[in-house]
Formats: C-alpha cells, structure tokens, sequence
C-alpha cells in the first residue's frame, strides 16, 4: 500500500485490528472511496450533457490511480462499477442515437481490459517497489544492529544490550532474549504475557515461526546446530529480519563467551606467574635457614654424651630438615623451568650408567623394593642434559616408590625406537583413571585414587614433565588393574645424531 494509507493503519493497531481484519476494512474502504468517485463523475454527466461521450475516460482516470495506489482487486471492484456507469449512460446515448450502440459496445469492452492491464501492473509495479523499499530498510537496520552490536561492551553480560538494541533499532513492540548459557532471560518493551516462559519454550522446544495475527516471531538462536538461547519479538518484521537478527544475537554470545575465555586464560597465566615468582622467592629464603638447622643438627650430633632421646630428637631434625631442602629444590626447579629460565646443556650420555646413578642415589627409597634394569641396548647413548634427565627418572622412580604394593617389582627401561629414546618406571600399585591420566602432570594435582595414601606435594610429575617438552620431548602414563601403572618419557635422539656426524 502507498504510505498515504499508514496513518489508518496505525489507527487501526490503536484500537485492536491486526492481520486480515485491518486488510478487509481497508479493502472496503478504499473500493467505497473508487466507487464514491465513479458515482460523482456519473452525477456530473447526469447534470452536463456534454460530459456524457468522456464519461469512461474520467472513469478510467478514477480507476489508474486506485490501481496504483491500492492494488489490484480493488481497481477491479472500482473498474466493475465505473463499466456499470458507462453502460447506463450507453442506453441513455441509444434513445437519441441508436447508431451509437455497437460503437459504445466495443468502447466498453477496450474499457475494461485496458483498466484491467493497468490495474494489475500497477499493482505488480507497486509491489515491487513497496518490497524494494521495506528491504532497503531492513538492510540498513540490520547494518545498523550489526555496526553497534560490534561496539558492545563485552566485559558484561550482552542479552540485556541485544534486547534493548533490537528494540530501539527495529521500532518493535516488545522484544525478550534468552541466553541458555547463563540460564537467563532479558526483555525489552511491553509484554502482557509471561516472556520469560515463552523466551524458554521457544529454545527448549525448538520452535521457529512467525505469527501475522499476532505479529509475533519466534527463533531459536544457534551457534551452527547447537541451541544457545532464543528470540522472541512483537511488530511489523519479516521472517528473514528475524533469522538475521537471530544469527547476529548467536554471534555476539559466541565473541562474549571467547572474550570471556580469554580473559579467564590470562588472569591464570598472570596468576601462575606471580605463584611461580612467590615460590621461587620462598625457595630461596628458605635455603638459608635450613641449611643452618642441617649445621646445628650435625653439630649436636658429633658433641656426643646426648641421650637416647636426645638423639632421636636430632635425627628427627636432621631428617625433617633434609626432606625440606628436598622440597625446596624441587620448588625452585618448577619455578625456574616454568620461567623458561633453564638452558638445555646437552651433551651425549650414556644411558645405563645414568639410571645407575639414578638408582645409587634413591638406594634407601629403594631398599626394601625389587628393582629390574631392563637395557636392551647396553651401549645406548642420548644426547641431553644430563641433570634434566636425571631429575625425570627420579621422580618416575620415586613416584613408584611411594604407590607400589609391597613386595611387587619396579621395572626401569630405556629403549630406542625411531628417533626417540624411551624411558618408563613400570610398578603395580594403584589404577590412574582415565579421567586423571592428563591432570596427573598438572602441578599440585594429585590422582584422587592414592591422594590420601602416600605424602606428597604434586610437583614431582609436572617438573619430570617440563624436563621432558625442555627437550621437545613428551610424558605419558598408561594405568590398567592386571597390567600395572607405567609412566613414560619419550626424549628426541636427533640431536645425537647430528652430533656423531
């Protein structure tokens, strides 16, 4: 319809009439305007004599622009009434020319199929341009939402901003947003109904329509095929404003959850930074007095004439001090290979005698323990840093140490296979789940099926872990009930390749 018509539509919607009731009323009332005219145009001729050979031509001046600017069927209406206005004043021309009748037949006949051909192209011509223009509007809205939903501020929650931007930029009635990722709903406008259970219908139901005699569209908003929230609206949009509109609300979740990730990520890292900064200082303060209780303890030790009390107290002390220094180096080492602080010397070292002082230096860990050395290879050679490596095998063996079933064997074996050297500390004990296989290299994380069995602190399997990517190697651990817990270190050997050629 022409924009001369949207006053009365408005009108309309004011007092209640929506869809095909607004369209009858405006149908009848544009005919009756068509017809009303007609009318006037037949009264004129009635009193001017000398209008009656014009009267279809004033007619069809009637009819052109009820076509273009109401529609065809309306023209029709109009055109059927102006033919019965022509051919009451064609009997009034026969009673004083009756030569005049098939000329007027035939003038009747051309009438109402020119007014006809002019009715639907114009209809169709009008269509087209109403379409044009309403496209055009909504391709500058939904540029409009698109350019401002990019400026959102994504450090707080986007529904509430989506909610109040489709409002405002799509003139709409009313309009409600549900984030299925939080779990909440977001409106904006009126809503007589409840549109916190409608907005949740619509996602958990899946249901995407439009309804024209309510005027209400509904869309489930979706990331691909997965469902994140959903879109309900009240007022004048096409179906595929709508699916716009959806797409752009499933973008902007989609950059809100990223940005949210992203931040997360490094407040972690800035986190784990200051965590391994604090570590590092507290490593380093304790260094010093530790080392003077070692002193003392050894001192108190050598004076002699102490009790037998008094001597378990020192050697408790000793004990206790030296599971500290223990401690703190380990501390210092995961601080200072997550700094990237440590430089890989590598140099060509024989395998076997590594593990054999490996082995030396955990002997009273491994006292009571049947330990197997399985060397396929007695003359393996890797090109490494010696003391990196070491550490990774102490902490496998260790590791061993404390969850291994009494009376069960400890395997160690390093073997070449490709371009890799393989080393692995295989113990029955307790089974890894699968679900902690990877967490179980993760520092201060310990497997929740032997955290309350053994002592410890859950840094030995991340700094054995470090050592190993240091070298552009990797660690894993397979865990079965008959087979045994094996972990795993695989350590690239090309480096003593290209150092033998």
């Amino acid at each position: 319809m022409s924009g001369s018509y949207i006053p009365i539509r408005t009108a309309f919607r004011e007092v209640g009439l929506r869809g095909s009731g607004m369209r009858v009323v405006l149908f009848v009332l544009e005919c009756a305007l068509g017809m009303l005219c007609v009318a006037m145009i037949g009264v004129l001729a009635s009193w001017l004599p000398w209008l009656l050979p014009v009267v279809g031509l004033l007619s069809f001046l009637v009819v052109v622009p009820i076509a273009l600017w109401s529609g065809f069927w309306q023209a029709v209406v109009v055109s059927l009434s102006a033919v019965a206005v022509q051919t009451y004043f064609t009997a009034q021309q026969a009673r004083f020319n009756p030569e005049a009748d098939a000329a007027n037949t035939v003038s009747l006949f051309a009438f109402i199929v020119t007014a006809l051909l002019v009715s639907r192209l114009s209809a169709r011509a009008t269509e087209h341009s109403q379409e044009a223009e309403l496209w055009g509007g909504q391709m500058h809205d939904l540029y409009e939402f698109t350019r401002r939903t990019l400026q959102m501020n994504l450090h707080v929650e986007p529904g509430a901003q989506l909610a109040e931007l489709v409002h405002e930029i799509f003139a709409l009635e009313a309009v409600v947003v549900f984030d299925a990722d939080l779990h909440k709903t977001y409106q904006a406008g009126y809503w007589a109904e409840n549109p916190q259970e409608m907005a949740q219908n619509v996602y958990y139901f899946e249901t995407s329509d439009d309804d024209e005699q309510t005027g209400i569209g509904r869309r489930v908003v979706r990331l691909g095929t997965v469902p994140v929230g959903s879109l309900v609206v009240r007022g004048e949009t096409s179906p595929l404003t709508n699916n716009a509109i959806a797409s752009l609300i499933a973008i902007t979740f989609d950059r809100y959850r990223a940005f949210a990730n992203e931040t997360r990520i490094e407040s972690e890292r800035h986190t784990e930074q200051l965590r391994a900064t604090v570590l590092d200082s507290l490593a380093h303060a304790y260094k010093t007095p530790l080392t003077a209780i070692r002193a003392a303890s050894s001192g108190l030790s050598e004076m002699g004439h102490l009790s037998a009390a008094q001597a378990d107290l020192v050697s408790l002390i000793d004990e206790q001090a030296g599971l500290l220094s223990e401690l703190t180096t380990r501390l210092l080492r995961t601080a200072r290979l997550d700094a990237g602080e440590v430089a890989v010397h590598a140099v060509p070292v024989d395998v076997g005698a590594m593990i054999d002082e490996v082995v030396a230096s955990l002997r009273e860990r491994l006292a009571s323990m049947k330990l197997v050395i399985d060397l396929p290879d007695d003359g393996l050679m890797l090109c490494c840093d010696r003391e990196l490596i070491s550490m990774l095998l102490t902490q496998y063996i260790d590791n061993a140490c404390k969850y291994s079933i009494f009376g069960t064997a400890i395997t160690i074996r390093a073997v070449e296979q490709k371009s890799e050297v393989i080393f692995s500390v295989h113990s029955y004990g307790p089974v890894i789940p699968m679900a902690d296989r990877e967490r179980i290299f993760d520092r201060y994380y310990r497997s929740s099926t032997s955290s309350n069995r053994a002592s410890g602190t859950g840094i030995g399997l991340s700094v054995a872990k470090r050592a190993a990517m240091i070298h552009g190697g990797y660690v894993w651990v397979n865990s079965d009930e008959v087979e045994g817990t094996t972990f795993y270190a695989a350590i690239p050997s090309q480096q003593q390749k290209k150092e033998s050629q």
